[in-house]
């Protein structure tokens, strides 16, 4: 449909030039998806727009386009409504044909983009030595959302987990270790990640309170930086151990990732530093090394400095993100560059941006785009914690998601006095589970903040994945239930589309790359959430006894059609959830 939009705005501005000139080549046409599908499926606005300047009434200006407009080979005869809308209604011929097209096809009729693009994607970027918190959640799965999208669309996709594993924080660390548990410096998996997480805080308390502690801590980053060995070792073996922990959480999530931590460009720093000098943007102010930005100003309303190097000579985390650009235009090839961070961080990427482009660093085939997203809230609508206050534990809400998944189908496996394997009730419980946290997630504005949910988002009606995978669910049950492989129903069978609701299906199928370029462009996982929504709601309209059709029921040859309907409807899910991260299920 995507493509049939575009053929629709060529045709439209053809007509444009043939009633009133060349001048008018390259007009937009507006034409937009209809708003009420009793007036047809798209509706062109450019006769509304184009009034002032022509001199004419805009009912007028739609009777000129429309004389020379010729649409015949997708529209039923273009019809004028209220001020001069022109309004075009698909033909069903035109929809059976694309239909037929794209079920032979294992994209669906959806191209790959025409020029690919290098993209990376940094997200999820956790802190070695603590644990995932709710306040992962977003940035992994909606950062994973993203690339899966780009790599289907042809794009060559570098998955970054901008990981913290550098700093302050492990001389802190390893001092207080070296102190009370020497043996975690030295011997792998000596700690468990929960041990390693208190022993931070308590590190960092005595950082907070001890000035010779301090003293010590600094010294430790020091070793760290110049490489000393039994240093280095001790930092390995944090690093490793948090790493395994993390692995957990992103098997559970099915997500991948490249780890490729602030570490990595510790040795890029220093010519980060000598580069800005070289340019003229750095300057120094109380001691530091700083460049001062356009647009930002301190409470005093002062210029407002970005920190590139402290005054005891360290560094910050603009400057690491400063090398990691760098780097990632120079040696990754990126042409576009995307980092999914909460919203709390975007003056820090305007500013860094900002500098990197004064530094001539981003050429102008290259995108920098900040993808921020707002806070995960608790149903109090405060930010999302513990009883006791604590910031929730990303394994313990994944657990809890998939325990609570568990005693529903339990629940209602009881009630249908339906026996099933603890294997299948295991596996439905995990995929439910963990699929209703990401798709409660992804189907939200990313920009908002969210209230979390379980029983909202467990719930087997409304916008929610349970719904979602019922809904493919039921469709296998056809299959099962007519002794039916959808994948041999002939090479030469058609989609023939008589009632209201195969009608409405078919135009909601052929809207999947619209959708899927539109998150692209936008890069708002939400869009397609919707669609799906939308799309179960059609199939079932179609499905339903009382206002749809009968599908196995039916006589040739409808019944293969209407088999080829569900199909497709199926395999749109499948693709849409699996965008979205969520695998299927045949049953539940």
């Amino acid at each position: 449909m995507n493509a049939t939009q575009e053929q629709l705005k060529l045709k439209l501005q053809q007509a444009l030039v043939t009633a009133f000139g060349a001048e008018y080549a390259g007009v937009d046409p507006i034409l937009v998806t209809a708003s009420n599908p009793k007036f047809g499926d798209y509706q062109a606005n450019v006769a509304l727009s184009l009034s002032k300047k022509l001199g004419q009434q805009p009912r007028a200006i739609a009777s000129a386009i429309v004389e020379k407009l010729d649409v015949s080979e997708f529209c039923e005869t273009p019809e004028i409504a209220g001020p001069g809308f022109i309004n075009l209604k698909l033909k069903t011929s035109y929809l059976e044909t694309q239909l037929n097209a794209i079920q032979a096809d294992s994209r669906l009729g959806i191209p790959k983009a025409e020029n690919p693009k290098r993209e990376v994607v940094d997200f999820s970027s956790p802190n070695i030595a603590k644990e995932m918190h709710v306040g992962h959640l977003r940035s992994t799965i909606i950062g994973d959302c993203i690339a899966r999208i780009l790599e289907f669309q042809g794009h060559d996709v570098l998955r970054l987990n901008h990981v913290g594993d550098w700093g302050t924080q492990f001389g802190m660390l390893i001092t207080y270790l070296r102190e009370v548990y020497p043996e975690a410096l030295t011997t792998a998996n000596a700690l468990n990640i929960g041990d390693l997480v208190s022993f931070y805080r308590q590190a960092k308390q005595r950082f907070d309170e001890d000035e010779a502690f301090q003293d010590k801590a600094r010294q430790e980053v020091v070793r760290l930086q110049a490489g000393a060995e039994d240093t280095l070792h001790a930092w390995k073996l944090l690093c490793e151990q948090s790493r395994r922990e993390f692995q957990v959480i992103y098997d559970l999530l099915d997500v991948q990732l490249n780890e490729r931590g602030e570490s990595f460009y510790n040795p890029l720093l220093p010519c980060v530093v000598e580069d800005l000098a070289t340019s003229g943007l750095l300057v120094e102010n109380q001691g530091a090394k700083v460049v001062f930005l356009e647009g930002f100003t301190n409470r005093e309303g002062e210029p407002l400095p970005l920190i590139v190097q402290k005054s005891d000579g360290g560094y910050n985390y603009a400057t690491t993100d400063l090398a990691a650009l760098r780097y990632r235009i120079q040696e990754d090839q990126a042409q576009r560059i995307i980092y999914v961070t909460d919203s709390g961080q975007s003056n820090h990427f305007a500013q860094f941006f900002q500098v990197a482009c004064k530094a001539g660093w981003v050429p102008d085939h290259v995108e920098l785009v900040h993808v921020p997203f707002g806070l995960v809230l608790g149903e109090d609508g405060k930010k999302f914690k513990t009883r006791a206050g604590d910031t929730v534990r990303l394994r313990d809400l994944l657990d809890e998601a998939v325990i609570r998944a568990r005693t529903d189908l339990e629940g209602r496996l009881k009630e249908e006095e339906r026996p099933e394997p603890e294997e299948f009730i295991s596996e439905v419980a995990k995929v439910v589970g963990i699929s209703a946290v990401k798709y409660a997630d992804l189907s939200q504005n990313r920009t908002s903040d969210y209230i979390f949910s379980y029983d909202k988002m467990l719930d087997l009606k409304g916008n929610t994945a349970p719904y979602m995978l019922y809904a493919y669910a039921r469709i296998q049950g056809i299959s099962r239930k007519g002794g039916i492989n959808f994948s041999e129903l002939g090479d030469n069978v058609q989609v023939l589309l008589q009632h209201q609701t195969e009608l409405a299906l078919a135009k909601y199928l052929l809207q999947l790359d619209e959708v899927i370029t539109t998150v692209e462009q936008e890069l708002l996982p939400n869009r397609l959430c919707e669609y799906l929504y939308e799309l179960s709601k059609k199939f079932n309209q179609f499905y339903d006894r009382n206002q749809g059709v009968r599908v196995l029921e039916a006589e040739e040859p409808l019944r293969t059609s209407r088999l080829i309907l569900c199909d497709l409807t199926a395999r749109t899910l499948k693709l849409g959830l699996d965008l979205l991260g969520i695998p299927v299920l045949e049953r539940m």
